[in-house]
């Protein structure tokens, strides 16, 4: 039997591969001092460029088609995950009996 994802994304946080769910927009982003240093403090000025790698968790296949068609990244940046093809969804193409 496959895990949920709260198990999977449990597991991950429980042995350190990731951070705990943060509200971006609310808590900020995960940062270190001296990651806020060079965003913030030398980051333009200085010609430094910081990327900040984000991932948004989908609480289902709906929101991600939705953040897919307004988030064009979203798409080409995926090399990760498997290419959600709606042809093989039934339910949500249209054609479900």
């Amino acid at each position: 039997m496959a895990r949920s994802f709260d198990k999977w994304m449990a597991e991950g946080i429980n042995r350190g591969f990731c951070g705990p769910p943060v509200c971006a927009v609310h808590d900020g982003n995960p940062t270190t001092e001296a990651e806020d240093a060079e965003m913030w403090d030398t980051g333009v000025e200085a010609g430094v460029e910081v990327c900040f790698h984000v991932i948004r968790m989908y609480p289902d296949v709906q929101t991600k088609i939705a953040v897919e068609e307004n988030h064009p990244p979203s798409i080409w940046r995926n090399e990760w995950t498997p290419k959600l093809r709606l042809v093989d969804m039934p339910e949500l193409n249209g054609t479900a009996e």
